[in-house]
């Protein structure tokens, strides 16, 4: 009997002592800092658009009525086919 109430105790004990120590992390980890002093300063920017980007010339055109430029050239050989039956 106590061999059986001590397998039990010790797995709780360990748990018990893990969510402590979870939560004694998790409180060390909500210290927050103060403030730095905030002073206001202004600035001026100015921005400028940049041109816009012209297309490349590298990309294929796709028709709507021609190939796929982008399908492969290389066909693989279909798979073999088994006996009816044959697993």
């Amino acid at each position: 009997m106590t061999t059986r109430r001590s397998a039990r105790r010790i797995p709780a004990i360990a748990g018990a002592a893990a969510l402590i120590a979870i939560v004694g992390l998790s409180a060390c980890a909500r210290e927050e800092e103060e403030a730095p002093e905030t002073t206001t300063t202004t600035t001026t920017t100015t921005t400028t658009t940049p041109p816009p980007a012209e297309p490349t010339e590298k990309a294929p055109r796709i028709d709507p009525g021609g190939p796929n430029p982008f399908s492969p050239d290389v066909k693989a050989p279909p798979a073999p086919t088994a006996e009816p039956g044959d697993n």
